[in-house]
This record gives structure tokens, sequence and C-alpha cells, in this order.
């Protein structure tokens, strides 16, 4: 991980690559793939406000990425379904 943030561009530019290297990966899913990376969110409420997104979707689609085994869930909170994850090792 860097110590500079990382940019909007290369934050596009990634979730870009991650979503053209498996078919099976939607655009949001590839966005929540390239925050973890670019160390930018690590948790749901975070991804959803940082990029406008419902939370309920954001929820959904983490779900899919740990079902890929693509996402770790390290901590879900009951009452609001935060969910903070991180990449699968």
């Amino acid at each position: 991980m860097s110590n500079t943030p990382a940019s909007a561009e290369e934050f596009m530019a990634l979730a870009g690559r991650i979503a053209a290297s498996d078919a099976r990966i939607s655009g949001l899913q590839a966005g929540l793939l390239a925050a973890a990376s670019l160390d930018i969110a690590h948790d749901s409420r975070s991804f959803s406000r940082l990029l406008g997104v419902e939370h309920a979707l954001v929820i959904r689609e983490l779900t899919g990425l740990e079902d890929l085994g693509l996402i770790e869930i390290t901590h879900r909170q009951a009452r609001t379904l935060r969910s903070h994850f991180r990449l699968a090792s």
C-alpha cells in the first residue's frame, strides 16, 4: 500500500481493469476490490458514502465477492449491517 492517497483516476483505472479481468465481477464489485486494494475504504458504509451508492447494494455486492472468495468479511455490525472487509488472502 502506498502512503499517498489514490486519485480518482487511479481508482477508476484499477476498477476498470478488475471488471475487465473477470466477467463474474460487476462494476460495483470491481470498485469494492479496488477500494480495498488502494486502501480507500474497508467498510461498506464508508464505501457507500464515498461513491454515493445505496448501502444495501454495497452489502449485496460484498456478499457476492465473499461467495467468490475474493473478499473476507472481518466484522459485521448486527444492527446496521456495516461490514468491514479486506481482500481475501
